[in-house]
């Protein structure tokens, strides 16, 4: 099984890159999903994703060969590709049927998976204190989503099937990012995004709109590309983060990114009410806030066994 380089402070540092970039996401996703529809979205992000990290990697002749493709489990390979795929879907249709925030809640699932299944497969380890933060993080996402929750256990119809495709979307991201780390093994965390943006373009290919990209105005053009930039940066960020650090601290760490989407939400409402709506943070979500932090600050630097 893959180990990690134990570079643990550059792996931190790439997770925290990967917490803002996937915080500020929903955001500019609920902007883009007003005019264009989920396949359309997800295949240009992967399309430009494909195309800029191929350059990238060609000027620096760093593109994998042929020796180094057979090397890696193809097996794995359609994994990651089938899996970060659906993940895009499903978590864009939850998107567009709840909120930013309501759906940042509900993906957190993912790398709470992440970090069980590198406990189980990986066979990394929590000392107490881990646990210990483990408990806290819980504790502070039930009192940072209080009003989240409340709404999820209430609501009705579409809401709800916002919700369920969302946990969806949360469980086969789990899957894609397992299989990722184990094909480490083999080739580099940019060669992997390479293979599997390229794979993912060509999946989309078919249900995709190109056409209904020319007729967007400047601003949501401009937000549907950086919807692209930030899926090349914060999954090349992640994808080295996994190279240098234990999968279950990573996704300790990216359980943070709801606080991210919550702060945006605030800060763009306020800026351009008629994009996002606001989210009204009360006293209990504040101390569910520091709460979280403090779980994740517990779990992604304690010492492992």
């Amino acid at each position: 099984m893959h180990q990690s380089s134990g570079r643990w402070r550059l792996g931190l540092l790439l997770s925290l890159l990967t917490v803002f970039l996937w915080g500020i996401l929903p955001i500019a996703l609920a902007v883009t999903l007003q005019t264009l529809d989920v396949y359309t979205v997800t295949w240009f992000r992967f399309i430009v994703s494909f195309a800029l990290l191929a350059v990238y990697l060609g000027v620096r002749g760093k593109l994998p060969t042929l020796t180094q493709l057979r090397s890696a489990s193809g097996k794995l390979l359609a994994i990651a590709i089938i899996f970060l795929a659906s993940n895009y879907v499903l978590f864009l249709q939850g998107l567009a049927l709840t909120s930013p925030a309501n759906a940042e809640v509900i993906i957190q699932l993912a790398p709470v998976l992440l970090g069980f299944g590198g406990l189980v497969l990986f066979r990394e380890r929590y000392t107490l204190r881990q646990w210990l933060g483990v408990s806290v993080l819980i504790v502070g996402f039930l009192l940072f989503f209080h009003e989240q929750l409340n709404n999820l256990i209430t609501a009705r119809g579409t809401y709800l099937l916002g919700t369920g495709l969302t946990v969806l979307a949360a469980i086969v991201w789990a899957i894609y990012a397992l299989a990722q780390k184990q094909l480490l093994q083999s080739l580099s965390s940019a060669s992997i995004m390479l293979i599997i943006y390229g794979g993912c373009a060509l999946l989309f290919t078919p249900f995709a709109h190109p056409n209904t990209i020319f007729t967007l105005d400047f601003l949501h053009g401009g937000i549907l590309f950086s919807c692209a930039l930030n899926t090349l940066i914060a999954y090349g960020a992640f994808a080295e983060a996994l190279e240098h650090w234990e999968a279950s601290r990573v996704s300790a760490v990216l359980a943070t990114a709801p606080i991210v989407t919550l702060i945006s939400v605030e800060v763009v409402s306020v800026v351009a009410s008629n994009l996002i709506a606001p989210e009204r943070l009360t006293l209990t979500g504040i101390l569910g806030a520091v709460l979280v932090v403090s779980g994740c600050v517990a779990i992604a630097l304690g010492k492992s066994k």
